[in-house]
C-alpha cells in the first residue's frame, strides 16, 4: 500500500508541476513517442522568430530605458538568454506568456567575470551577440567560447574582425578559453565583412550605432531578422540607412532610448509545417505567416511539388495524395542549396530533404554552409528512405512516391532542425517511433508536442 500511495503522490506532483511550470516540466522529459501514419488537420499559429529574438534581446542592453518586446517564443534558447540578462542586472518583467519589458539601467559588469556567466553563455550560441551591445555601451565585454548545435564549424572571425575595425582590442586567455574585448571609444569606419554572417552583422551593427562617426558595413547580411533589428534600433533613435540591402550606413549617436518591438513569426517553423502538411497528407492552415517576409521559401517548396494557397496573410496547405519534384528547364535533376538571403535558408534544408523522401522524382540537397548537418540521414535510411549521402555537404534523395511508408524506429535528435525533420518523418511513418534528446527540439520549437496534438498527432513525452 505504501508503494501505491507513493505512486499516486508522484502523479499528483507531476500534474502540479505541469500546471505551475510547464517549461520546467518539459525539460525533464527526454523523449517523444510518436504513433505515425495519421493525417493532421487544423489551424496552426507560428511562434515568434527564434533567431530574431536572440538579436533583439541582446539589443536591450544598448539603453537604460524600458524596451518592450512582443511575440517572444517560449523556448529553451530564448529563455536562457533572458536568464542571462536578468543575472546581469537587467530588470525583466513578464507581461504575459509572450511579452516582456527589459530595462538595463543597473547592469552588473562584474557578473561577466563569474563562473556562472561562463557556464550560461557556454551553452548558448546566441550569447555571442551580447558582445556588440556591451562593448558599445560599457566599453568592455567578456565572452567564453559560445556553445550551440554541433552542425559544423561556426567561426567568430567575422564578429571579431568587424569590432576590431571599429577600434576594439581583443585579449584571448588560453587557460579558460575566454575572450575579453575593450575599447575606450569605438569609431566609425568602412567595414567589408568577409562573409555575410547574420550574427556577425548584428554584432557589428549594435556596436556601430553608438560609435563616433559614420560606419559603413558592406556584404552585410540582409535577412528579415537583421532588418527587424535595424528597425528596432531606428525606433530607439539610431540612424541607419540601407535597411534590406547588403550595404548598411550607420551614423553613430550618443545614446538610445526605449521602444516597443514585435517579433516576426518564425519563418523556419512556417516552412517546417508546410513540409509537415505535404509529408503527412494533412490539411493545415498557417495563420498570420507574414508571407511578405518569407522570401523564396514558398517557391522552393513548390519546386518539390507541394501545393498551397496564399489567403490574405495565411498559407493553406491542402491534403495531397502525391507530389512530384520538378526538374530544371533543361531536364536535369533539381539541385536545392542554401545561400545568404535572399537565397534559401540553410535551416530548412533538413525539412526539404525529408519532404523529398515521399515525393516522385529525385533531388540533390546541397548544404553548403555546415559540414555536419546532413549526418542525420542515416536514421531516415533506417526508416526506409532512399538517400545517397555523397559527402558531408551533399545528399541525393530518390523519392519513393508513397509506394511504401517510412517505418517507425528509435532515434536521437542531433540538433534543432534535424530533430524536427526526424519528428516529421516519424509522424508520417507507420508504427511507433521514439526520438530521444528532444531538448534539442525544445531549444527552437515551443510546446511542439502540444501544438501537434491540437492538429490530431499522436505524440507524447516519455
Amino acid at each position: 500500500m505504501k508503494a501505491l500511495t507513493r505512486v499516486a503522490a508522484n502523479a499528483n506532483e507531476i500534474e502540479i508541476e505541469k500546471r505551475n511550470n510547464p517549461h520546467s516540466y518539459h525539460m525533464q522529459q527526454n523523449a517523444f513517442e510518436i504513433i505515425g501514419g495519421k493525417p493532421l488537420n487544423g489551424t496552426f499559429v507560428p511562434q515568434g522568430a527564434k533567431n530574431e529574438a536572440l538579436q533583439i534581446l541582446c539589443a536591450t542592453l544598448l539603453t537604460d530605458q524600458v524596451v518592450t518586446i512582443e511575440n517572444v517564443p517560449d523556448i529553451h534558447d530564448v529563455n536562457k538568454l533572458i536568464d542571462i540578462l536578468r543575472d546581469l542586472g537587467v530588470k525583466v518583467n513578464r507581461l504575459d506568456a509572450h511579452s516582456y519589458t527589459f530595462q538595463a539601467d543597473a547592469v552588473r559588469l562584474d557578473y561577466l567575470h563569474s563562473s556562472a556567466f561562463a557556464q550560461q553563455t557556454g551553452k548558448l550560441r546566441g550569447s555571442v551577440m551580447l558582445v556588440g551591445a556591451l562593448l558599445a555601451r560599457f566599453k568592455q565585454a567578456y565572452l567564453p567560447r559560445p556553445g550551440g548545435d554541433k552542425i559544423g564549424r561556426r567561426r567568430l572571425d567575422t564578429h571579431f574582425l568587424g569590432l576590431q575595425m571599429l577600434g576594439a582590442k581583443f585579449y584571448y586567455n588560453d587557460d579558460d578559453n575566454t575572450f575579453r574585448i575593450a575599447a575606450d571609444q569605438l569609431k566609425g569606419t568602412y567595414i567589408l565583412l568577409e562573409e555575410a554572417s547574420v550574427t556577425g552583422t548584428a554584432n557589428v551593427l549594435m556596436a556601430a550605432v553608438l560609435a563616433e562617426g559614420t560606419t559603413t558595413i558592406y556584404n552585410a547580411a540582409c535577412e528579415p531578422y537583421v532588418q527587424q533589428l535595424c528597425r528596432m534600433l531606428v525606433s530607439m533613435g539610431a540612424q541607419i540607412s540601407g535597411i534590406g540591402s547588403n550595404l548598411l550606413t550607420i551614423v553613430g549617436v550618443s545614446e538610445l532610448g526605449g521602444c516597443t518591438h514585435r517579433l516576426l513569426p518564425d519563418m523556419i517553423e512556417i516552412g517546417s509545417f508546410i513540409g509537415l502538411a505535404a509529408l503527412t497528407q494533412s490539411d493545415i492552415r498557417i495563420k498570420d505567416a507574414r508571407v511578405d517576409q518569407l522570401g523564396i521559401i514558398p517557391t522552393v517548396f513548390a519546386k518539390l511539388g507541394v501545393q498551397f494557397n496564399i489567403i490574405g496573410d495565411d498559407i493553406h496547405v491542402p491534403a495531397q495524395e502525391r507530389y512530384e519534384i520538378q526538374k530544371f528547364i533543361d531536364g536535369s535533376v533539381l539541385n536545392i542549396y542554401d545561400a545568404p538571403w535572399p537565397g534559401f535558408t540553410p535551416d530548412l534544408l533538413s525539412i526539404l530533404l525529408v519532404v523529398a523522401t515521399q515525393a516522385k522524382g529525385s533531388v540533390l540537397i546541397h548544404q553548403k554552409m555546415f559540414e555536419s548537418r546532413l549526418f542525420f540521414v542515416d536514421k531516415l535510411i533506417d526508416m526506409g528512405a532512399q538517400i545517397i549521402l555523397c559527402d558531408p555537404h551533399r545528399a541525393v534523395v530518390i523519392g519513393i512516391d508513397r509506394q511504401y511508408p517510412l517505418r517507425g524506429i528509435q532515434m536521437a535528435s542531433p540538433d534543432i532542425r534535424a530533430g524536427v525533420a526526424l519528428l516529421m518523418a516519424a509522424l508520417s511513418a507507420q508504427g511507433r517511433s521514439v526520438i530521444s534528446q528532444i531538448d534539442q527540439i525544445d531549444r527552437g520549437y515551443q510546446y511542439i508536442d502540444e501544438r501537434l496534438r491540437q492538429l490530431g498527432a499522436d505524440i507524447k513525452r516519455i
